[in-house]
Formats: structure tokens, C-alpha cells, sequence
């Protein structure tokens, strides 16, 4: 994996844990609850169930390669499509929903990590997610430390943000500067996507 690329995939995995949605919303409601120990231990869990989805699908698309390379090319286009129809959903994002968390009754530690792998571990739309992104990334040929680089980057990403937003919010007004900026976030997050669609597309012509 080349530096360029390797930045491009980190710009998506920062794009999708900035932009609010479900997982924000759980990471929010377990720290307003439970303060920052339990929104932190909400984004690390949350991360470890982003990163075994991404080894489950870095693992299938290797296998998928040397298997078909017709199939793979189907799956990469398909992937391209499936992150520009993303792209376009952002930028007509009304940038709000997932940031209405409110303080509940205060959880257990050992429920804050449930709650966070499980709201990862069992959402189709990661999967789904993974899968299109990371067919624009893995190679023939793609060397065991290329892979775990791609799975590393997308779990530590997304745990280091959570972390970020549990140890901020306990201390500052962090989710009404979210709902504030959430249509920019959008918006970025729409147009990143487009860009990588759209290079993968002119890369497959």
C-alpha cells in the first residue's frame, strides 16, 4: 500500500467516525450517563468490533482475488457505486438525528462495552461499508502487513475519536459544537467519498 493510498483510507475512516450516527449517539448517552470512563470504554469496544469487521472483510476480498479476478473487478465497481451513492445521502444530509443523546440512568462498565461492540459488531451498514471501501484498496498480491496495516488504521481511527468525544464531552460543550458543524461534517464526509468513487472508477477504465 503506497503512502497516497494509505492517506486516502484514512481520511474515509475519519470521515465516517466523525459523521454522527448510531454508534455517536451510544458513545454520548454512556458518557452523559456514566461520565468519561464509560463513554471511553463504549468507543474502545466500539473500535474492536470495527476492526473484526474489517478483518473479516480484508480477509474475503484476499480470498476473493485469487479466486476470480473478473469477480473482484464486479465487487471493486460495485464498491465504487455503493461509496458515491454514500457521498451523494451525506451532501443532502440535514446533519441532524444521532446527536440527541440524553443522560439515562447510569450503566455498568461491563454494559458501556457491550453496548459499544455490539452497536458495531451488529450493524449490516459496516459490513456493507467495509466491504465497498475496502475492495478499493486491497490489491493482488497485497502483502500480510498491507492488511493488517488497513485493518489497524480502521480500528484505531475509530476508537480514537469515540475516545476523543467521551474525554471532551465530559469536560467541555462538545455535542453542540457537533450539532453545530454536523452539515459540514456531512458535507466533507459526501465529497471524500465522491473523490474515491470517481478515482476508482477512472482507475478500472
Amino acid at each position: 500500500m503506497t503512502w497516497m493510498s494509505w492517506l486516502s483510507l484514512c481520511a474515509i475512516c475519519v470521515a465516517g467516525a466523525v459523521s454522527p450516527g448510531p454508534s455517536l449517539a451510544v458513545v454520548l448517552q454512556h458518557t452523559l450517563g456514566g461520565g468519561c470512563r464509560h463513554g471511553m470504554l463504549t468507543g474502545v469496544f466500539h473500535a474492536l468490533g470495527v476492526a473484526l469487521w474489517a478483518l473479516v472483510t480484508v480477509a474475503g476480498l484476499s480470498v476473493l482475488i485469487l479466486g476470480s479476478e473478473g469477480l473482484y473487478r464486479l465487487v471493486t465497481l460495485a464498491g465504487a457505486a455503493y461509496l458515491a451513492w454514500l457521498g451523494v445521502k451525506a451532501l443532502r444530509s440535514s446533519g441532524t438525528g444521532a446527536l440527541r443523546a440524553q443522560a439515562s440512568v447510569p450503566a455498568s462498565a461491563l454494559q458501556a462495552s457491550r453496548d459499544g461492540f455490539m452497536i458495531s459488531l451488529l450493524n449490516p451498514k459496516l459490513a456493507v461499508f467495509f466491504l465497498a471501501l475496502f475492495s478499493q484498496f486491497v490489491t493482488p498480491g497485497m502483502s500480510l502487513a498491507g492488511q493488517a496495516l488497513m485493518i489497524a488504521t480502521a480500528g484505531v481511527i475509530d476508537g480514537l475519536w469515540y475516545c476523543l468525544v467521551a474525554l471532551f464531552l465530559s469536560r467541555t460543550r462538545v455535542l453542540a459544537w457537533l450539532a453545530r458543524r454536523a452539515r459540514i461534517i456531512d458535507r466533507a464526509t459526501g465529497v471524500i467519498l465522491l473523490l474515491v468513487a470517481l478515482r476508482v472508477v477512472q482507475l478500472q477504465a
